[in-house]
Formats: C-alpha cells, structure tokens, sequence
C-alpha cells in the first residue's frame, strides 16, 4: 500500500500503482470525470500514470491552470493528427501550449500553403477525432529507437530534437493514429475536447534561428464546452476593439517607422502627454517618498556591463558594441539603469546614517529583441523604465521592501487595476549555472520577499526559474477588462550587483559593510504599462491622465470668440484640451469628440453665452446640463480627487 497526501492535509491508502484518475473515482464518479491530469509530489503527470510510492496529490480539472495547460498541450496533437491525416507527409517541429491556447510549428513542403481557408477543414477533423475518444498512451523508448522511428517518418525536426535529449529520459505519446515525441503530461482521452477553434497563422523560423527554415505556426484554442468557445471568441472580438495599436493610432498617440527602425516607437504629441502624465504622477510620488531623481546616459562602457553581468548573460542577444574612434574603446546601448546606479552610489564614501538611498530615473534602455517578437508597444527594443534602486542595510530590507509593495498598490488603485496576483519568481534549484551569487544570500532575498508579501496580505503564487540572474523578486501580475493576464510591476532583492561593484558604507561600528539594492519598477516599462492600460480602459483614461480632458465646441462662429474665452480660462487652471472651431456641425464636433474618448465636452451657444455658462455632456453618458465654469470645475476636481487620494506615508 501507498500513502496519498491531499492538500488539505488528509491522508488515505491506496494500492501501489494507482492512478490519480483511480483516487478520484473513489471520492466521487463526478471529480474522476472532470480531472485531467494531477500534480504528484508537485510535477504534474497524466492522472493515468501509475503511482508507485507514497506521494501529496492534487487532482487538476479545467477551472486550474495546470489543468488547461495539460489540456491544450493534448489538444497541439490532437491538432497534428488531423493534419497528419489531411495533409499525408507534413512534418512537425514543436506544439506547446501556450497562455490560452496552443500551436505547432509545421512543413507541409515545398510550394503548399496553408491559410485560413483550410481552418474549418482541419477544425471538424480534429472534432471527428475528438469524438473517438482515443486515450493517450505514454511508453518509454530508447533514443535510437526514437530517432529510427522518425528517421522513418522522414521527420528531421524531430530527429533534430532528439539530439538534445539523454537516453533513458525519452517518452512517446500515442493517441488513435498519431504518435508524438512528448514528455507529457496528457489528458486521459481525446473525448475531453468538445470545441476547437484554429485562431492564426503565422511563419516561425525552427527553434526562433532566423538561419534556419520558416515554418508554418498553425494558432488555437480549444474547450470542454462549446459554449465556453463562444464566450472565449466574444472576448477576442472585443479584444480586437481595444487593441492597443489599433486606438494607438486612432488616438494619435505613437507610430513606427521603418526608416527609423523596428521595435522603436516614436511618441506622438498627445502618447507623449499621456507619458508625461503618468512621469510626473510617479515623481510626484516618489519625492514624497525619499527618492531622490537622477540621469544617466543611454550608453555605458562594455567593462560596465562585464562588471554587472550582463554581458556575460545577455551580451549575446543584445545591440552589439559601438565601436569608437579611439582602439579597443566599446560601447553599449544600455539594457539596464542598474549598473549606473552602482556607480553613482560610489561617487563618494557613504554612511549607514544616509541608507536607504532611494535613486529614481525614467531610464530609456535597448534591448535587441527578435524581429518575430516585436508586437506593438507590449514587445519593443527600446522602452523607458520607471526603475529605481534603493540602497539599504541588510536589516532594513523588509521594510524598504514592504514601502515599495504600498507604492506598487497605490498605483495600480489610482489606475483602476483592482484585479492582480504577486508572484514571487525564484530561482529555479536545478539550473543555478543560470544566475549569480551564493547560495546563502539567496536564500536571504528570497526570505525577505516572502516575508514581506505575507505582511502585506497578498495573494500569491511561487514560481520557480523566474527570478532574475541576480536576485528573486516579486512580479505583479494584473488582469485586465477582459480578463488577460499581464507582468506589471515588480520589485527585485540583490544581494550581488552590491558585491559586483564593491559597494560600501561606513556602519556603527567604523567597520565596512556591504549594502543591499532593491530594483523597483510599478509601471515596468512606459511603453508596455501604456499598451495594457490602453487596452484595460479601451481609451478610456481616467480624467486626471487624458490627454485631452476636455473639448469646447462653439456652436457656430457667432460664438466662437465666448467659446475661445471659456478654453483659455480652463487652460489657465490646468485643464487641458481641444478648442474646436471647425466650420463644422455641431453633431459632426460632438460624434469626433467622442470618438477621441474626450472626457467632457463644454457646448456652447447662444444661452450659454448670454448666461456665461457652459452645456456640458459627459463622453459615454450624455448631457449633464447648463452650469457656470465654476460648478465644471468643481465636478472636475471631485471626480480627479477620487482617483488619486493621498498616498500614505
């Protein structure tokens, strides 16, 4: 017999070779029809595989994320075995899941297409499949025995992958007719799959080498539930409607240039009042805080960042070195404000009477990221980061880090993100070639953030692998609108970079310390924080950010020098917005006002005039009727007021 723990604790005895679908059976028929794989001593398996020692067990069903990854991870070859049957000789590269959804790379061959003409095609043959209800059936082969089975298939992707792999770590899974180089997990059967949906096609060089082939990448999306594909597709329709690039445009806020060079925005009159907004928010904030501003240039020496690291990590993959006149003299765009920082911090001796030392800088930094990969303002090779480094002593770290989280919270509450996870990102135990520094100060950093996001009663999730190559850190990671999912802030503990750049201060004792850094980001970066707020809001920004806060609309030029008044007088109090004297009709002022997402319209007319009033309409709500300047004002002031209240110190 084996012991099985359950998360909350309980434990019962089961035969060896149970399976997690077997466990469920005996709580309930209903739980064994819903579960699709189980996390057996945290990995998570097929709930068919059997379990031969005592082990903690949770059951995973659709309504978790592991759950859905094993689901669309089975659906990727569902997906390939209709391919394989309509389209006889088609080689496969990869199929993950992905966020929501999937998608497999593939080689129909020389000279054939696909499109979306043959989505629904593909769609129903995967459904006929689906129906079968075939199992999936993980074995064990030899690496020769698996690169002669693809050798066979005259796969050379796959033969490819193969290479990588150590024998005896290399499993197959089989479902009806098609047979997969997979390490799993699966859902039990294909009968799962009620609704599929093929989104997107798009080319993909193999293994993101833009040396190598361009695959075709097949994109989509499957459920348990039709009617859950139905709401899915609603949310991509309105999805499309807030897209970031597409209000981006309409709202005039940035553009791109291939003259200029991809991936690198430039910033429209009224995206670069919309920045400068959100800039001066954040410094306002930050000087009532301790921080103190600083510059620094958007270059730095290579030794820079060979001292840091990042060359070493990163170097690679990043804009390489600007040679200058001068022999053996490299420079780098910067792709970090942290190393500046460092040098700052020693531009003289230091004392535990100063720390912390908060340095803030909206820093543009550069890195190269590939072609495939840019998208919008979410995935750029240049960006501004709202970054900050606080230098502090060891013992004050949890309270700088807990000052930092409230800083965090506010934003998000004064931007209407109400909706998120802290993630605390660690290193991953079993790959630490991948990161910097000793074990034991790791393991300090990493204790310090959990205890801080236990204080702070936040809601969170362990990841491991994703902390940064010199520290742990807490990732924000907020929901938007409709429910997407997006890396905001974060906050970073480094005990290395300190270690790196020989950073000092004088303590108590006389003696030489070595402080802490905390990296700090709320926004992230400018250009991405501005994408997924756009689209949280669909254009809509909140009135202290738009910006155009208002537009006045003469109803004709009999008016106009009144309505030209009434601007100016708004301007000299710091709202900000359009004077509209178009030769237009008034409707035609009012529709172009509200497609511009202009928070309040000031009409005026004749009466308006005479009783030196204003009409004013509300964007998305309609007339809030006749009122003086003042009473505007008042309503403007409150409505400002109750997005940003004070922050506590």
């Amino acid at each position: 017999m084996i012991k099985i723990t359950f998360p909350d604790g309980k434990v019962r005895e089961y035969a060896v070779g149970t399976t997690a679908l077997q466990v469920a059976q005996s709580i309930s028929e209903g739980l064994a029809r819903n579960v699709l794989s189980a996390k057996v001593n945290g990995e998570v398996w097929d709930a068919t595989r059997p379990i031969q020692t005592d082990a903690s067990l949770q059951l995973l069903t659709w309504d978790d994320q592991e759950g859905k990854t094993t689901f669309w991870h089975s659906s990727a070859h569902l997906l390939a075995e209709a391919l394989e049957a309509l389209y006889p000789g088609v080689k496969f590269g990869i199929g993950p899941a992905v966020e929501t959804g999937f998608y497999y790379d593939i080689d129909l061959g020389e000279g054939k297409v696909f499109s979306q003409d043959d989505f629904k095609l593909v769609e129903d043959k995967m459904l006929e499949l689906a129906r079968q209800k075939n199992e999936y059936q993980r074995s064990e082969v030899s690496k020769k025995e698996a690169i002669a089975y693809f050798e066979q298939k005259q796969d050379p992707y796959k033969v490819e992958l193969l290479q990588d792999l150590q024998d005896g770590s290399i499993t197959f899974y089989k479902q009806g007719a098609f047979t997969d180089l997979c390490k799993g997990p699966h859902i039990p059967n294909t009968g799962f799959i009620k609704a599929a949906k093929l989104l997107n096609v798009a080319g993909a060089y193999w293994r993101g080498n833009e040396k190598n082939k361009m695959l075709t990448r097949i994109y989509a999306v499957t459920f348990p539930k039709q009617k859950e594909l139905e709401e899915y597709l609603h949310l991509l329709e309105e999805a499309k409607k807030r897209d970031h690039r597409k209000l981006g445009k309409e709202l005039e806020l940035f553009a791109f240039s291939e003259k200029v060079g991809m991936g690198l925005p430039l910033w429209l009159p009224k995206g670069a009042m919309l920045r400068d907004r959100l800039e001066t928010f954040l410094k306002k904030t930050q000087l009532k805080l301790g921080y103190s501003p600083v510059v620094t240039p958007h270059i730095g020496s290579k030794q820079l960042y060979i001292t840091s690291g990042h060359w070493e990590k990163y170097g690679k993959d990043s804009f390489q070195p600007i040679q200058t006149p001068e022999e053996d003299e490299l420079f780098l765009l910067k792709p970090m404000n942290c190393p500046h920082h460092c040098e700052i911090y020693k531009t003289r001796p230091r004392s535990y009477k100063e720390l912390p030392l908060r340095l803030a800088e909206f820093g543009t930094v550069y890195r190269y990221e590939q072609s495939g990969e840019l998208h919008g303002l979410t995935r750029v090779r240049g960006f501004t980061q709202d970054d900050a480094h606080i230098f502090c002593r060891p013992d004050q770290v949890k309270e700088e880090f807990c000052k930092v989280i409230d800083l965090v919270l506010y934003v998000f509450k004064s931007l209407g993100f109400e909706n998120f996870t802290a993630q605390i990102s660690l290193r991953d135990p079993e790959n630490k070639e991948k990161y910097i520094g000793a074990d034991e100060l790791w393991e300090k950093a990493e204790t310090a953030i959990k205890e801080a996001a236990l204080e702070k009663g936040l809601k969170t999730v362990t990841e491991l692998g994703e902390a940064a190559f010199y520290g742990p850190k807490l990732d924000f990671m907020v929901k938007d609108a409709l429910g997407r999912k997006w890396q905001l802030g974060t906050i970073q503990v480094d005990y290395q970079l300190p270690n790196r750049f020989e950073l000092e201060y004088i303590g108590s004792d006389n003696d030489k310390h070595r402080p802490v850094m905390i990296h700090r980001a709320p926004f992230g970066s400018m250009e991405r924080f501005i994408a997924v707020l756009t689209e949280h809001c669909a254009g809509n920004y909140p009135l202290w950010l738009s910006p155009d806060q208002i537009a006045v609309l003469p109803i004709s030029e009999k008016f106009a020098d009144y309505a030209q008044r009434v601007y100016q007088e708004l301007m000299s109090q710091d709202i900000r917005g359009i004077y509209d004297n178009r030769d237009e009709k008034i409707g035609r002022k009012i529709r172009d006002a509200e497609v511009k997402k202009i928070p309040y319209m000031l009409i005026v007319g004749e009466k308006e005039m005479e009783e030196k009033r204003v009409a004013v309409r509300k964007h998305g709500k309609g007339d809030l009727g006749s009122m003086s300047l003042s009473e505007f004002q008042k309503i403007f002031q409150e409505e400002i007021d109750s997005m940003l209240p004070p922050i506590q110190l």
